[in-house]
């Protein structure tokens, strides 16, 4: 199924996440290259669980030269920022200056080898912490997007593919 496809199965009371689905992945207007969004939205989609949006999104993508590795990176993405978003979230909200100094003695090697550009992995990992609602995590990966040349314009996508993709899973859990 592709995001078109996908677009079609939305419900009625969907109508706007419908029209913003498209516009998210498809729209010229954006700071962002097109396929640098379909990065973040099968990030996004594999942070919401749903496996139709995953596929439509990976369909979608490899049309437009998504390879094997930008589905790895997304993944891996989903998976590790599950881990470090619960994690520290935990920390920030806990509001103990003990827990801020220990280290977290969990593994993160993925961040630094994703397979994919570094930027493009911190734009997923930011997708799926925006998500998730780790604060602390956006806040880290705002300042490691900053470094490039991608502005707040740049970051106000990334939170805009997350939360279409999110609502989108939400509209089809609805109907299921």
């Amino acid at each position: 199924m592709s995001v078109e496809q996908l677009r079609n199965t939305l419900p009625s009371f969907a109508q706007d996440i419908k029209i913003n689905l498209g516009n998210v992945l498809n729209s010229e207007d954006s700071p962002l290259d097109q396929l640098v969004r379909y990065r973040i939205g099968l990030a996004s989609a594999y942070a919401t669980r749903n496996v139709s949006i995953a596929q439509a999104i990976e369909q979608s993508g490899r049309e437009l030269g998504l390879i094997d590795a930008d589905v790895h990176a997304a993944k891996l993405a989903a998976t590790l920022m599950a881990m470090n978003n619960v994690y520290y979230r935990f920390l920030h909200l806990a509001h103990e200056p003990e827990l801020q100094k220990l280290p977290a003695r969990l593994r993160m090697q993925g961040l630094v080898t994703p397979g994919i550009s570094k930027l493009d992995f911190e734009l997923m990992s930011l997708a799926v912490s925006a998500i998730n609602g780790c604060g602390m995590c956006i806040e880290a990966h705002n300042r490691e997007v900053l470094k490039h040349d991608v502005g707040v314009s740049g970051l106000q996508e990334v939170a805009r593919i997350a939360a279409v993709v999110h609502g989108a899973a939400q509209g089809l859990a609805l109907v299921a």
